[in-house]
């Protein structure tokens, strides 16, 4: 039986899907952008910046489940632009320990809300 993860420490869903979802284990998030939940405004269009807020919102959906961001195994890197993917990986590699999850980063024509980034996990 699946269990739906809402927390109001991640941005409220933008459309008809869960922030997180759980089946025998395993939590799937949805993908996180950057939107700051407390103003419910997306940060400023800086992919440092940007990042930090997405990598906040997916470790506040894991919290809600109460797992952290060591039981991740595998992300989904959505960027509008991989010029910025030394930077993401630069912020990316302070979330995680010495054994990173599992991942794949993909260049996409545009994300929601005109974000820099989304980013989406597997985690148990």
């Amino acid at each position: 039986m699946k269990k739906q993860i809402n927390t109001e420490a991640a941005p409220a869903a933008i459309g008809p899907y869960s922030q997180g979802i759980e089946i025998e284990g395993f939590i799937f998030t949805s993908g996180q952008i950057p939107i700051n939940p407390e103003t419910s405004e997306m940060v400023e269009n800086n992919i440092e910046k940007q990042t930090v807020q997405v990598l906040e919102n997916l470790k506040n959906v894991l919290k809600k489940a109460n797992l952290g961001m060591d039981n991740i195994i595998k992300t989904t890197i959505f960027l509008s632009d991989l010029g910025n993917f030394d930077k993401v990986n630069e912020i990316y590699e302070e979330y995680f320990g010495d054994i990173p999850p599992a991942r794949s980063c993909i260049e996409v024509a545009k994300l929601p809300k005109n974000s820099l980034i989304e980013i989406e996990a597997i985690a148990r």
